[in-house]
């Protein structure tokens, strides 16, 4: 089998960010609808969805790969169909995708609505009565004011699909050369006695993550800061309109 052959040193990394990669991207999408679904709704139902959005950050990784098995797997509610489609998922780097986007989605999510919901309503309002529909308001006026702490919050999306271990084992195996991320080359390079690689490996994850989470806290300040600075030039100008 050709991942039989020699593995090069670069490809865990490599796999790591097209899987964390992919995995953002697809909860961006999936996450920035749902939290504009859910944006300001208190009902009873929308409590209960915002707890299954939710829930994935904090079950354990192994709890939610045997949920992906039981939807995906070869036997699962959706195997028969895809293996009619030749669509192969378990033991692939696209089921490792699939893994983290489940994983990183509670994050990119919360950290969506929190900032859909931080933008004041007034704004929109104002758009409304100038007839603008309600994807023009969304698009042109609520996201534009909240895409610092969605950025953010993919960011630590990113960082935590970098480090993605249970569920992607479970669902995508730990085959080097094929779906072996750092998370896992780690742990083998460990169960091997090979501590200085797996030093090296801890090292780098750490550094990419590190700088990942530096990056968001630079983008949340940046946001928090022009929030206030709104917020003092309004009640400015209210002042001096009231003299």
């Amino acid at each position: 089998m050709f991942w039989d052959l020699p593995v090069p040193p670069w490809f865990p990394i490599y796999l790591s960010l097209k899987v964390a990669g992919l995995a953002t991207l697809v909860a961006l999408i999936s996450g920035l609808a749902v939290a504009r679904f859910q944006m300001r709704r208190k009902s009873f139902f929308s409590k209960v969805l915002d707890a299954l959005c939710t829930l994935p950050m904090i079950l354990p990784p192994t709890v939610l790969g045997y949920y992906l098995i039981l939807v995906v797997g070869r036997r699962g509610i959706l195997g028969e169909w895809l293996a009619d489609m030749n669509i192969e998922v378990i033991f692939t780097w696209q089921g490792a995708v699939i893994a983290a986007t489940v994983v990183v989605f509670p994050l990119i999510y919360k950290s969506a609505r929190a900032a859909l919901e931080s933008v004041d309503p007034r704004y929109e309002d104002a758009a409304r009565t100038l007839g603008a529909s309600e994807a023009k308001i969304f698009f042109l006026v609520t996201l534009p004011l909240a895409w610092r702490g969605i950025l953010a919050g993919s960011m630590l999306a990113f960082a935590r699909g970098m480090g993605e271990f249970g569920a992607t084992l479970m669902i995508a195996g730990n085959i080097p050369g094929r779906t072996q991320t750092l998370a896992l080359a780690i742990y083998d390079a460990f169960q091997a006695g090979d501590d200085p690689k797996a030093l090296s490996l801890v090292l780098l994850t750490s550094f990419i993550c590190l700088s990942i989470l530096v990056a968001a806290d630079s983008f949340l300040s940046a946001r928090i800061g022009g929030e206030k600075r709104s917020r003092s030039k309004a009640k400015k100008a209210q002042t001096e309109a009231s003299k």
